[in-house]
């Protein structure tokens, strides 16, 4: 099941790993590298010394090809320079359209992978140079840049350019894969299954909870976790923290119950604000159930832990077998 998006970022299966920014760290990236996809790593809002190390530390685990996600919502040129000077395989780009950035990759010799929410960007971004498009739809977990159903998004995205897209949000199976592929995707971005994986560094708490949850119980906010990152939807599990903002009527920046108060705090030992955008690492402590437990809608398929290179197979053999013995079938 090779095809274009193999070939331009050298691999054997066209599945990438989403960029959880504090859940998908090396030995994530590494597995779904190993296994034959492709991982991407999330150095964003760190300084440059800290990415270089993130690079370094990716490496001494594989010696396949992955990316470096950066987001273009926060400074990031300091990453691009490092991911540069490091002469990684790939840059994904996300959060606002950048086309300099993308022109500065690619004269650098990097592949540029750019994250979009509709056709419109994604023509901004392949003639920019982009070599890759990931069309993000609303189902998707974390933050959501886009506000279309993967379902419409990719086969608009896939007719209006001509470089492989990657279908993200809502995909956590072989069913998913392959539906995707019937779309027009070359790929698929996976990141609420890796979300179980056992090389996940998120908090157990968070992981029994993905475990656990029905397709029903992600909902997406405009504005909920948005203290350290303001203005940028995102989707998660419906907790104490939204019922209770909901109950008291959804209420605005500065008027939410709770607001300010710590209900944990981090591995460091920095205090963890409610509404805080901040995704629960092992080592956290306090009401980890209170905090941004971000998924996506594909929650209520990921019923187990597997290691993440055992995902990246089950996946792509799943697909695989539905594209030759059902999708095609009337």
């Amino acid at each position: 099941m090779t095809n274009d998006l193999c070939t331009v970022l050298g691999v054997d299966k066209p599945i990438l790993s989403a960029p959880m920014a504090g859940a998908a760290g090396p030995d994530v990236v590494a597995a779904v590298t190993n296994a034959g996809g492709f991982g991407v790593i999330p150095l964003w809002g760190r300084p440059a010394d800290a990415v270089r190390d993130g690079i370094a530390e990716v490496r001494a685990r594989t010696d396949g090809p992955f990316a470096v996600n950066i987001n273009m919502g926060f400074p990031f040129d300091d990453a691009l320079d490092v991911c540069i000077a490091e002469g990684v395989a790939a840059v994904s780009l996300f959060w606002g359209m950048e086309p300099d950035a993308v022109a500065k990759a690619k004269d650098a010799g990097l592949r540029v992978l750019y994250s979009v929410g509709s056709a419109a960007e994604a023509k901004t971004a392949v003639g920019a140079g982009a070599d890759v498009i990931v069309a993000q739809g609303w189902e998707a977990g974390g933050h959501v840049w886009g506000q279309v159903a993967t379902m419409a998004l990719i086969p608009a995205v896939a007719d209006a350019v001509d470089v492989p897209v990657v279908a993200a949000g809502g995909i956590a199976d072989g069913r998913g894969m392959a539906a995707a592929l019937m779309l027009g995707a070359s790929g698929v971005w996976i990141g609420t299954r890796l979300l179980a994986s056992a090389e996940a560094t998120i908090h157990p708490t968070y992981q029994e909870s993905i475990l656990n949850a029905t397709e029903a119980q992600t909902e997406w906010y405009k504005d909920l976790y948005d203290v350290g990152w303001p203005d940028a939807p995102h989707r998660a599990l419906r907790n104490a923290t939204s019922e209770g903002w909901a109950e008291a009527g959804a209420c605005p920046m500065g008027a939410r119950p709770g607001e300010g108060e710590a209900v944990g705090h981090r591995p460091t030992g920095e205090p963890v604000l409610r509404y805080q955008s901040y995704t629960p690492l092992a080592g956290t402590t306090g009401d980890v159930e209170a905090m941004s437990l971000w998924a996506g809608q594909g929650v209520g398929l990921v019923r187990d832990v597997k290691t993440a290179g055992e995902i990246v197979d089950e996946i792509y053999d799943a697909a695989r077998a539905q594209l030759n013995d059902g999708a095609g079938k009337l």
